[in-house]
C-alpha cells in the first residue's frame, strides 16, 4: 500500500498495491463528495482518493503520508 497526500490541493490517494498505471482504472464510485473509490477491469479496488483530506484524516496519517510536490 502506498499513501500520498497533496498539501497544495489538499487530497490524499491510496493505492492498494502499487501505483496505478495509465489506464488501469476502468471504473470510479463516488461514495460522497470527498470519497472517490478506483477499479480495475476485474471489479478489484486499487484506490482510494480522499478530498479535503485534512477534514477526513487526523494529522499523524497525513505527516506520514509520502508529499506529492
Amino acid at each position: 500500500m502506498i499513501f500520498e497526500y497533496d498539501k497544495d490541493v489538499d487530497a490524499a490517494y491510496i493505492y492498494v498495491e502499487s501505483s496505478i498505471k495509465d489506464g488501469e482504472s476502468k471504473k470510479t464510485i463516488e461514495l460522497n463528495e470527498n470519497i472517490i473509490l478506483d477499479f480495475d477491469k476485474n471489479n478489484k479496488l486499487i484506490g482510494v482518493e480522499l478530498l479535503n483530506a485534512s477534514k477526513i484524516l487526523n494529522k499523524k496519517a497525513l505527516s506520514e503520508a509520502k508529499a506529492i510536490d
